[in-house]
């Protein structure tokens, strides 16, 4: 008998809007931080994404998910092209569907150059979208894997992520198009910071028809302070924080101020892209920064229904 789909799958079918939240796993074994966090934000939002060695090694996406289900939030766990290949990806994917979890976000990874363990070497046997039709596949047709199909394999609610400030903006349209035509069900934008550019893509992601297609969530990161918004500035080019929001942060006084206006970035933004039409809500990006994710959850209005 086929396994009922996941509360947020029906969610996204009923075309409700939606609030979700992320964290990286904890560097190390410890599950106690983990779970406060899945305490904390159980009722808060729809679910919580757990992302599958972002930065470094953390604890393996697939225990974080299974633990923080455990307390009463929904999971929806980060699969990486990266660091696996296609064997080890569906025998994830197989493996979390056999613990309770179906809410698969399918995604390349960021590149090991970018964080602390610069020597590993990457695998990128699949891209995203491929991983994403082997996933949506699995139960009638695995013949990527060599196989005829897996028993008890779905329903899944598969997810992708988008770069709205990626160059060309043309490219990153017809990506997003190839993943929903290979059953991504939910997509997650880059943080967004830059609402120009944003609006950009947007432009031609309507243009398409896409945001009927798929339930499109913009990502939010608060930045927490001056330091923290400079480093991920200078490590990643993209998503673009523009010049005029680090010099807000940076002119707004101590570390209490600069925490403020970093908040207040965020519900502005929040804020703004809530007048868009057909965009189907927000995920808040937590990673370690907790009371700063509550108060702009309270600041900006956002709730669950």
């Amino acid at each position: 008998m086929a396994a009922e789909k996941t509360q947020l799958h029906n969610r996204i079918e009923s075309g409700k809007q939606l609030l979700l939240a992320e964290s990286s796993p904890p560097k190390g074994a410890d599950p106690a931080a983990l779970r406060d966090l899945a305490r904390t934000l159980a009722g808060k939002v729809h679910a919580l994404g757990v992302s599958d060695n972002r930065d470094g090694v953390h604890m393996s996406a697939l225990a974080a998910a299974a633990l923080i289900g455990a307390e009463g939030i929904e999971p929806i766990v980060h699969m990486t092209t990266r660091d696996r290949n296609r064997i080890a990806l569906a025998s994830d994917c197989l493996g979390a569907q056999a613990m309770g979890i179906r809410n698969l976000l399918c995604t390349t990874g960021t590149h090991q150059t970018l964080g602390p363990c610069r020597s590993a070497k990457n695998v990128f046997d699949v891209d995203s979208i491929q991983l994403l039709g082997i996933c949506n596949s699995l139960g009638v047709d695995a013949s990527p894997l060599g196989e005829d199909s897996f028993e008890g394999a779905g329903p899944l609610c598969l997810g992708s992520t988008a770069s709205p400030f990626a160059d060309p903006r043309e490219m990153q349209v017809i990506r997003l198009a190839k993943a929903v035509a290979a059953g991504s069900r939910f997509v997650i934008t880059q943080p967004v910071f830059d609402l120009e550019r944003f609006a950009l893509w947007w432009e031609e992601v309507t243009k398409r028809g896409l945001h009927e297609k798929v339930a499109i969530i913009a990502g939010i990161r608060p930045l927490a302070d001056a330091d923290h918004a400079l480093a991920y500035a200078a490590k990643r080019p993209s998503p673009m924080i523009p010049a005029a929001a680090l010099e807000r942060i940076s002119a707004a006084g101590d570390k209490k101020g600069q925490r403020a206006a970093g908040i207040e970035i965020a519900v502005e933004t929040v804020q703004r892209l809530a007048g868009l039409k057909g965009l189907r809500g927000f995920e808040l990006r937590v990673d370690g920064e907790v009371d700063i994710a509550m108060e702009l959850l309270e600041k900006s209005g956002l709730r669950i229904d």
